[in-house]
């Protein structure tokens, strides 16, 4: 297998491991992973890149459940390029302060990530927002108005994919804008 099978086949035993879902659909969480990769498949061929979007969701969600999907066995199975595109992508944990003290926290980081980085960051935010606006209209207000602040940061990453989001993100906000009488 080449990397890019071998990252696929690790995300995916990763988030089984822990039966992990997706929010509103209840599809096994990989699929997430597998839009994302589809997303950037468009824009970018570099097989270490895509590896790093398979995987891009499992320090977050995956290592505290369960420790064999640790950082470590990331970088020694994948490298050093991909691990630390893995952590870069890795938002801020409960515990690091309130949901604005955590986004802007993860705005900081995003603002000094790779231009590979941020694409992935954007095909990821392209993928959930499509799937929270479908089912969860009310809080795709919220997450509109915090990808609003945190696209700038993401200048510099694939502009076919910063045109896409940011036109997702006008096309919500302008029809849920409160009606004047």
């Amino acid at each position: 297998m080449n990397i890019l099978e071998n990252a696929k086949k690790f995300a995916i035993d990763a988030h089984e491991s822990i039966n992990q879902k997706r929010k509103y659909t209840d599809e096994p969480y990989h699929i997430h992973c597998e839009r994302v990769v589809e997303i950037l498949s468009k824009v970018i061929t570099d097989e270490e890149i895509l590896a790093a979007a398979w995987m891009h969701d499992i320090l977050e969600d995956v290592t505290p459940h369960n420790e064999d999907y640790s950082e470590e066995k990331i970088r020694n199975l994948f490298g050093d390029r991909i691990c630390n595109i893995v952590i870069k992508l890795t938002d801020s944990k409960l515990e690091d302060g309130n949901r604005a003290a955590r986004k802007a926290r993860d705005r900081m980081r995003l603002e000094s990530a790779s231009i590979e980085t941020k694409t992935i960051k954007l095909a990821d935010l392209t993928d959930n927002f499509i799937d929270i606006q479908k089912n969860d209209p009310g809080f795709a207000m919220v997450i509109a108005r915090e990808m609003e602040l945190l696209l700038p940061c993401l200048a510099g990453g694939d502009s076919m994919l910063f045109s896409r989001l940011s036109e997702l993100i006008n096309d919500f906000q302008n029809m849920h804008k409160p009606k004047l009488s």
